[in-house]
């Protein structure tokens, strides 16, 4: 176990240095840097001042040189827009995005796993045809759409909840829902597809032959063999939520890190779009990592050699 989690902590360094040079090609491909910062109007020596300051004057390789020993020490440079350190300004914006991606995915998680567990318990039947039928609309309703629905119906017809800001459930509700039914909808497929497969395989029949519990053969057989295809699209569900909400924090004003890299786009601030990058990019390996690992706890079966 502990050469894997080595190799696997090796591979995750590589693939985020890949990821922050991909990212730092692609910010010098979109033009001069100095250029896009600056407006229209702004003075020739004002522009050349800006190069000199942000290291554009010298040769590339230098650039990325110097680009990844800052990366190394977490120093992304000081916000353009804010005048901040960018990583501080990333990492005090990242708990509100934590917070709305955990409490979505939970939401869908305790939702879509009765449901699945069921329809896979009972398939063919009017359960089982009523929770595809909705799995699928889940999964093809656009998100943006559903927040304006709930915003129009819960937020501005009844009054409900708030429709932008953050804090308690009032805040919370909308983004949540609004973000909830895909997840929903590929989660409960996947349980109720993998739940199938293990009720139809032959320790499922031995233990219903020996008079166990029908109750026990489903939750402490069944589902945890199938546990892990079901943990590794949550965590990937989660993955998504963590980089992939920003739409739900832009209709919201959620002040989560999806909503500064827009905002940090507009501005043309780079070095926050660089941390704002590599936080993401560091969550979602970490949370990979966690998932390999806990594998191995989940079925006995698995080694890592």
């Amino acid at each position: 176990m502990t050469a894997y989690l080595v190799r696997r902590l090796v591979h995750s360094v590589f693939v985020i240095v890949g990821l922050m040079v991909v990212v730092f090609v692609v910010t010098r491909m979109l033009g001069d840097a100095a250029r896009l910062m600056l407006p229209i109007e702004a003075p020739e020596a004002q522009y050349l001042a800006l190069r000199q300051k942000l290291g554009l004057d010298q040769p590339l390789y230098v650039q990325l040189l110097q680009y990844m020993l800052q990366q190394a020490r977490g120093d992304f440079g000081m916000s353009l827009w804010q005048g901040v350190p960018a990583t501080q300004l990333v990492l005090s914006r990242f708990p509100a995005t934590l917070y709305l991606a955990v409490s979505a995915i939970t939401f869908s998680f305790l939702i879509a796993l009765p449901i699945g567990t069921i329809s896979a318990i009972k398939p063919r039947s009017g359960i089982d045809r009523l929770t595809t039928v909705l799995s699928f609309v889940g999964i093809s309703m656009p998100t943006f759409w559903l927040a304006l629905i709930l915003i129009t119906l819960l937020a501005v017809n009844l009054g409900w909840f708030k429709t932008s800001g953050y804090g308690g459930p009032e805040y919370l509700v909308l983004p949540v829902l609004s973000l909830c039914s895909v997840h929903i909808g590929r989660i409960a497929q996947v349980v109720r597809s993998s739940m199938l497969d293990e009720m139809g395989k032959q320790y499922v029949v031995t233990a219903r032959s020996k008079g166990v519990v029908e109750r026990r053969v489903v939750l402490h057989h069944a589902l945890r063999n199938a546990a892990l295809p079901i943990i590794t699209l949550t965590a990937d569900e989660l993955a998504g939520l963590v980089n992939g909400s920003v739409i739900i924090e832009v209709i919201f004003g959620w002040p989560g890190i999806g909503l500064l890299a827009m905002e940090a786009i507009e501005r043309r601030d780079f070095p926050v779009i660089q941390a704002d990058v590599f936080v993401v990019a560091a969550s979602v390996v970490l949370l990979n990592l966690f998932v390999d690992l806990s594998y191995a706890y989940l079925d006995p079966r698995v080694r890592f050699g």
